[in-house]
């Protein structure tokens, strides 16, 4: 499996167990977010810890998934940023759109009234 969901109350644990988040994967992961959001769950931690590479397509997927948590009122937080793709993510300033945190602990905080 190369994504698990993991729900945790008010949000949902998505983790990647890819080593590249490209256009061989990323389909997977914008359809299982959009499965959660489906649920009413509008809340995700997307845990990106295992992913190595990620190119446009996998930015695309992670872009998708932060705008439907955001427009269902609820946050999108991803954690776990491997060098490269940090190194996307700021090539791209997309560190100025979605909730960056280093670990689950910090990703939590990122929740409106949740403690880990």
């Amino acid at each position: 499996m190369n994504f698990e969901s993991q729900e945790k109350g008010k949000y949902t644990i998505i983790l990647s167990n890819v080593d590249k988040l490209d256009a061989n994967n990323a389909s997977e992961l914008k359809a299982l977010f959009l499965l959660t959001n489906k649920k009413s769950i509008n809340t995700i931690v997307l845990d990106i810890s295992r992913t190595k590479y990620c190119d446009s397509s996998g930015l695309s997927a992670i872009l998708i998934g932060n705008r439907l948590c955001k427009d269902s009122g609820g946050v999108f937080v991803l954690f776990g940023l491997q060098p490269n793709v940090k190194k996307l993510i700021e090539i791209s300033q997309l560190q100025t759109v979605l909730n960056i945190a280093k670990d689950i602990d910090e990703a939590v905080t990122h929740i409106p009234q949740v403690s880990a």
